[in-house]
């Protein structure tokens, strides 16, 4: 019973065992289609104990054996208890998971071993660890780009830090050996400072060396006119008001990054490539966006690098459309919508945080940047692809009214049924690397399936 799994990944062995040490590893390894979530990582992997929460508001508990701590070649992790609400999980018998490290074939190379001894069987944790041990080497190659590009350590302050992309952002940061500040609307706690959208204090950003912007209302939903107005008011003064606190502020931020989207261009260009040069479109989505990325302009003025990131359909099995798509697509219900003819322009959550990450330290990229995979996908292709994926028939195409009577005629528009051909090609001018440049590979990564 259990599973051993071994790769070899081109990073030292000292290197890759401090990855491990640091806050945000064992967010980056959870992978995203299993039910749990990290309430707290290890102060220590000689001693300290980790807990994640399971449905139902269980815990598994992670207890680490320092008698088996040998840095940097092994530490190991115990399945314990501690409450009721702990005692549960026991049921599955036993949990052990030893990690071991050791030089790997190849000069500046390290051999990664796990073993699990479990009842459960190893067939049942193989995808797990073939996501964990991509996510080592993905994210240790992203940091290898940012230290050869000369970063750095940098001190990141990121508004939207608890959101999907925030909260898988500052992890990677903090692998990297970067300081995040977490920039919270209530009270702040270790890591934070308390921020006011629309009344920042003075010294908000003092000592930052950079600021990545995130917040704001979800569009999703029904188009009505408070919705729209909670997309505009979460968007354009406070960003505006930021922008103007960073380019005050002395020893602040250099580099203003902020979160944009690809309703810039409207919600049907037909055929044409989309690239960062291509004017703005039609519709509400459109002028948001062109008022929010102008909102950062007193941080230009400021002189500091600003860059907006023009995020596509993100492809995450924690949120988003593909968390929503699915329960559907496991059922046998999923399939194309309307003609299936639109474009889809989209990216995976980890490429989407390498753009927000090289963003960060490449002085070669300014003003908007497009946060898409270089290969944009029909909606029939996307359907079929993930069908495949999830070994489930896509036969069934969505009706029109569907989309209507979640988001309203102008939602469904805008949303479910725009069209956009974008490319990334400030992106492929600096040579960037994807993790993921096809649907179906960001899709199984996400989903655990091959």
């Amino acid at each position: 019973m259990g599973i051993e799994f071994e790769s070899v990944v081109d990073h030292p062995l000292d290197e890759v065992f401090a990855w491990h040490t640091r806050q945000g590893a064992m967010r980056r390894l959870v992978p995203p289609w299993q039910p749990m979530r990290v309430v707290a990582e290890t102060e220590s992997l000689a001693d300290g104990t980790a807990i994640l929460g399971l449905p139902g508001g269980l815990r598994w508990i992670a207890k680490h054996d320092p008698a088996q701590y040998d840095p940097p070649h092994r530490f190991v992790d115990v399945l314990s208890s501690d409450g009721l609400r702990s005692l549960p999980p026991r049921a599955i018998g036993w949990w052990r998971h030893t990690h071991d490290f050791a030089d790997g074939p190849t000069s500046g190379s390290t051999r990664v071993h796990d073993h699990v001894d479990t009842t459960v069987p190893g067939v049942g944790l193989r995808s797990t660890f073939v996501y964990r041990h991509r996510q080592l080497a993905d994210d240790l190659a992203a940091h290898r780009d940012a230290e050869l590009a000369g970063a750095g350590s940098m001190t990141v302050a990121v508004t939207g830090s608890s959101g999907l992309v925030g909260t898988a952002l500052c992890a990677l940061l903090s692998t990297g050996g970067h300081r995040v500040v977490r920039l919270v609307r209530g009270a702040p706690g270790a890591g934070q400072r308390q921020w006011d959208p629309l009344a920042p204090a003075a010294d908000l950003l003092a000592g930052v060396d950079a600021v990545i912007h995130l917040a704001g209302e979800s569009i999703a939903g029904r188009f009505t006119d408070a919705h729209r107005a909670a997309i505009v008011d979460s968007r354009i003064e406070p960003t505006r008001r930021l922008a103007e606190v960073a380019a005050r502020t002395v020893d602040g931020p250099r580099t203003f990054v902020s979160a944009s989207a690809i309703g810039y261009y409207g919600y049907d260009r037909g055929d044409v490539s989309l690239t960062e040069d291509a004017g703005r479109g039609d519709g509400f989505l459109a002028g948001v966006v062109s008022d929010w990325e102008a909102a950062t302009a007193p941080a230009a003025d400021g002189g500091m690098r600003v860059v907006t990131v023009r995020t596509g359909i993100v492809q995450s099995a924690e949120g988003g459309t593909l968390k929503l798509l699915r329960p559907l697509f496991a059922a046998g219900l999923g399939g194309r919508l309307g003609s299936g003819r639109q474009w889809l322009s989209w990216i995976g959550l980890d490429d989407l945080l390498d753009v927000y990450y090289r963003a960060l330290y490449d002085d070669r990229l300014s003003g908007a940047v497009n946060a898409v995979a270089p290969n944009p996908v029909r909606n029939d292709e996307y359907t079929r692809a993930l069908a495949k994926v999830m070994h489930r028939p896509a036969i069934l195409p969505v009706p029109g009214f569907g989309p209507r009577l979640l988001l309203g005629e102008q939602g469904a528009r805008e949303l479910a049924e725009a069209s956009q051909r974008v490319l990334p090609a400030k992106l492929a001018a600096v040579g960037h690397r994807f993790r993921q440049p096809e649907v179906a590979d960001a899709l199984s990564h996400q989903l655990g399936h091959g």
